[in-house]
């Protein structure tokens, strides 16, 4: 039977230092976080993309911003013991496949060497409670079948990105049971692909499709058989803010791997994102085929959430015809003018309320 969703306790005062705040994932959460109330240290590089939701958000203010890079071990050491946090998110990643093939030795660096950055400094400042690290649903040896992958499934990955990922995860599992059996309770976290307003990444579907429609060209798609575990981002964050409730909470039966994607019937090819997407923008230009190189990329792959249904009590909330919806409004309420801040926190109390956290 699966358990009742529990709603977040209150972050008031908790300090939480953040990695990959500048981020689109990470820009999210810092608002979600600071919305319960915590004090929240970002560390990371500068936005990756202008515009962002880091700058239109205006989330620099709302948090203590350090800038550094998580492949400076003591950069980070130094920042992490400045902000005595009680709780770790650790998101801040080379985020891309496209570019993973363009820059192997930067994605390796970051996504691997910076993992074993922020987990070695948590080590070594003391005082921390928990840590949650997010990864990536591609950090999964990839077969190609039908069955959605669970969290004992072999880690892999063709790509740089992938394999980059599913080594991290290994990096965490090794400190987990090397240095944190009575430290930080130490959780990993892996989401499908989410999407929402305020994203502008370059190579990532939704993104792509929403500059197109706003300039009033046509998108060219790339893998339109792909299918993907698509979720709204504040599905996946607030099933990490779950965690960390209980991990925090002494819990260290939390303290493992979870996925965190959507309903069976939200895993759609990209053709099907495509034409919902057009049909939610109106008058949007009809798609091209890509005609430039594609390096491999995985055409199927799915997630198991039964071990957070059955164990958090979470659940999807937010089907996927109206997550696109919710995209839709952001960004036309954004480029009429609107308060970007205003919009995503709306979006945030929305959620919860869907959720019941």
């Amino acid at each position: 039977m699966t358990p009742p969703v529990q709603r977040l306790n209150d972050w008031t005062g908790r300090r939480v230092f953040l990695t990959g705040h500048t981020g689109f994932k990470g820009s999210w959460l810092a608002l979600w976080l600071h919305q319960l109330g915590a004090e929240v240290t970002g560390f990371a590089l500068p936005p990756p993309t202008d515009p962002s939701l880091f700058d239109a958000a205006g989330i620099g203010e709302l948090v203590h911003h350090v800038e550094g890079d998580i492949r400076d071990l003591a950069a980070v050491r130094a920042a992490m013991a400045a902000a005595r946090p009680e709780i770790i998110f650790h998101l801040a990643a080379q985020p891309l496949v496209r570019l993973s093939y363009d820059e192997p030795v930067e994605t390796y660096a970051t996504n691997v060497m910076g993992t074993v950055h922020v987990l070695e400094a948590a080590r070594q400042i003391g005082g921390v409670k928990a840590a949650v690290c997010i990864t990536t649903d591609k950090c999964y040896e990839n077969r190609e079948w039908v069955w959605p992958y669970r969290e004992t499934d072999p880690m892999g990955g063709h790509d740089p990105y992938s394999s980059s990922k599913g080594a991290a995860e290994l990096v965490i599992s090794a400190y987990r049971r090397s240095f944190f059996e009575q430290g930080p309770a130490l959780a990993s976290v892996r989401a499908g692909n989410v999407i929402g307003g305020g994203d502008w990444a370059a190579d990532r579907l939704i993104p792509d499709l929403v500059r197109a429609f706003e300039q009033g060209v046509a998108p060219a798609i790339r893998a339109p058989d792909a299918v993907r575990p698509w979720q709204h981002v504040l599905e996946a964050l607030g099933g990490y803010l779950m965690i960390a409730d209980r991990l925090i909470a002494g819990d260290r039966t939390i303290a493992d791997a979870w996925n965190f994607g959507p309903a069976d019937e939200d895993a759609r090819p990209v053709s099907w994102i495509v034409a919902r997407l057009q049909a939610a923008w109106g008058n949007a230009t009809d798609p091209v085929p890509f005609t430039g190189a594609v390096p491999h990329e995985a055409g199927l792959l799915r997630l198991d959430c039964s071990k957070a249904r059955a164990l958090l009590g979470w659940r999807p909330s937010l089907p996927l015809p109206d997550a696109l919806d919710w995209i839709v409004d952001w960004h036309r309420t954004v480029g009429a003018g609107g308060d970007a801040r205003a919009i995503t926190l709306h979006q945030i109390a929305e959620y919860r309320a869907r959720a019941g956290l």
